[in-house]
């Protein structure tokens, strides 16, 4: 027990007695707590079963046909058209055809003035003929200088032959000469013997050991030779007189043999020039033919006349304008060959230009025929570039009938060009193939992780319990990856894996990689939604939810 004092108001002092306080039981705190904890999992089990309902936007899946398609703008033209001009500069004096006139190959469209190119004509004409006759002068006088070579050359042969028959001559004049010497020679020996013969005999009949008639004899012999010697030194005169006479013969003849050869070579020279003359009048006569052809086509020039069948599309010269065709060749007329055969040029972007290929389908309108669809087929895809505001085009060239002749030269169409297409397939939109469940419905940690893997590895169907998604950062979805589409079946959304085939601007076709995936699956493509097409699912996780809702809508105009 405890004593406490405290001052009263009427100045006395009150002495109060505290007691202990009583404990209470401790069962009525653990109630307490427990009353707590229950009211509180109350609600927030109240708040989550209304916060946490989700509702889907969903859409049926199709079985059908899809095309890629590209589009672009292009000018219609004629498959071939040729522009007809001039080769030769002049008046236009007379025009034979006009606009849309269909012209046959041939057929003269317009004239020239003919005038000058006439008279150019006539003057290399007369050019001709003059050169032809100067050429027939030169080549007889040709002919006169290859006789006088020939008489000259046979001249020149004569004069050869005296040369050698004087120099023959002269060659036995000189062998004579020798003969003769050799005889005076023998002679003198025998007049030397005579003399030594006379002499001793005539010593001897003094002596009177020979008789005289032996001196008489040898005085007979002395005289004979020495008349002997005086006869053979005669002849060697003689002979030189003739030997000198040969030679002067010989030299002679040589001089007049190098006189034919000059007169030769010079009538040889004079016949060649004879023959460089006529053969300068034939090619002077070539030259003036051809100047003659050249007049002649220029005449033939000044009539314009049409290349081919076809119809005449455009006339851009009148009767009196002057065409000149100095530098570049003058378009006078436009002729479409075949109009029932048109051509679609049309400049599809760069990004879209590696899908094109020839044969592809094409679909186009214009304007003048907006209600009616146009189509044809790819036929090139040419290769050279247009850059225009540093946009780079290519030129697509679509062949397109024309057979009712509706299309005009020039038109404007719009096209689409079909680029791929798959037939009896799935298709989803591409909105499904980038939705991700709601962070509440499977974790924020899960789905995540699953986004990430699908951003990094596409097509691994195995880095998240849902599949790999197409899905990247920018949200794109591209043919030949693995992708992941959620179904709602039973109010439980269940993914199913798939492979993306051809992809649109707002579809896609798939097919199943494990599970199952039928015509008329609502496949989810968004969260939430208004009344027209929503499926509500229940609290808690979508893929064991008790609770489903029933409302079912129209989407895409397929129920």
């Amino acid at each position: 027990m405890i004593l406490a004092e405290r001052p009263a108001t009427n100045d006395r002092i009150h002495t109060i007695i505290l007691e202990p306080a009583r404990r209470r039981p401790r069962l009525w705190f653990a109630a307490a707590a427990m009353l707590c904890v229950v009211a509180i999992l109350a609600s927030l089990l109240i708040v989550r079963s209304h916060a946490s309902a989700v509702s889907y936007t969903t859409v049926p899946a199709q079985t059908g046909s899809l095309a890629q398609t590209v589009t672009a703008t292009g000018t219609l033209n004629p498959q071939n058209t040729i522009n007809v001009g001039t080769q030769v500069s002049g008046t236009i004096n007379a025009i034979d055809t006009d606009f849309n006139a269909h012209v046959k190959k041939g057929q003269i469209l317009a004239t020239i003035d003919p005038t000058t190119f006439q008279a150019s004509l006539d003057q290399a004409q007369a050019q001709l003929a003059q050169a032809q006759a100067q050429a027939q002068a030169a080549a007889a006088t040709a002919g006169g200088g290859s006789s006088s070579v020939s008489e000259a050359a046979a001249q020149a042969a004569a004069a050869s032959d005296g040369t050698k028959a004087a120099q023959a001559t002269a060659a036995s004049a000189q062998a004579a000469i020798a003969s003769a010497q050799a005889t005076v020679t023998k002679d003198q020996s025998a007049l030397t013997l005579a003399q030594d013969t006379y002499n001793s005999d005539a010593s001897l009949l003094k002596q009177g050991y020979v008789a005289q008639n032996q001196v008489n004899t040898d005085t007979s012999n002395l005289v004979a030779a020495q008349t002997t010697l005086a006869a053979a030194k005669a002849a060697v005169t003689q002979a030189q007189a003739q030997s000198a006479a040969a030679l002067a013969q010989a030299v002679q003849a040589g001089a007049t043999q190098q006189a034919q050869a000059a007169n030769t070579g010079v009538t040889s020279a004079q016949a060649a020039n004879q023959v460089a003359t006529a053969q300068a009048d034939e090619a002077a006569i070539g030259i003036d033919r051809a100047q003659v052809t050249t007049a002649e086509q220029n005449v033939k020039n000044t009539i314009i006349t049409s290349p081919v069948n076809g119809t005449v599309i455009a006339r851009d010269v009148t009767i009196g304008q002057t065409v000149a065709a100095s530098l570049q060749t003058p378009t006078l007329f436009s002729i479409a060959q075949d109009l029932s055969k048109m051509e679609l040029d049309l400049a599809v972007g760069e990004p879209d230009i590696g899908h094109v290929a020839a044969g592809d389908p094409v679909s186009f309108s214009v304007l003048a025929f907006p209600n009616r669809t146009f189509t044809g087929s790819v036929e090139q895809v040419r290769q050279a570039p247009t850059t225009v505001n540093n946009v780079v085009t290519y030129t697509v060239v679509v062949l397109v009938s024309n057979s009712d002749g509706a299309l005009l030269p020039g038109m404007t169409a719009n096209a689409t060009i079909q680029v791929a297409h798959v037939d009896n397939a799935t298709i989803v939109p591409l909105a499904a193939l980038s939705y991700q469940p709601p962070s509440g419905a499977f974790g924020a940690r899960r789905t995540h992780r699953a986004t990430a893997t699908a951003a990094t590895t596409a097509g691994a169907a195995n880095a998240s319990p849902w599949g790999a998604t197409t899905t990247t950062t920018s949200g794109a979805v591209t043919p030949g990856v693995t992708g992941r589409i959620f179904v709602l079946r039973s109010g439980k959304l269940t993914p199913v894996a798939v492979h993306v085939g051809l992809v649109t601007d707002t579809q896609a076709s798939v097919t199943p990689l494990r599970g199952t995936l039928a015509a008329g699956d609502q496949i989810v493509t968004a969260d939430g939604g208004g009344a027209r097409a929503t499926h509500a699912a229940s609290a808690g996780n979508p893929l064991t939810g008790s609770k489903t809702g029933s409302t079912r809508g129209v989407l895409g105009g397929v129920r």
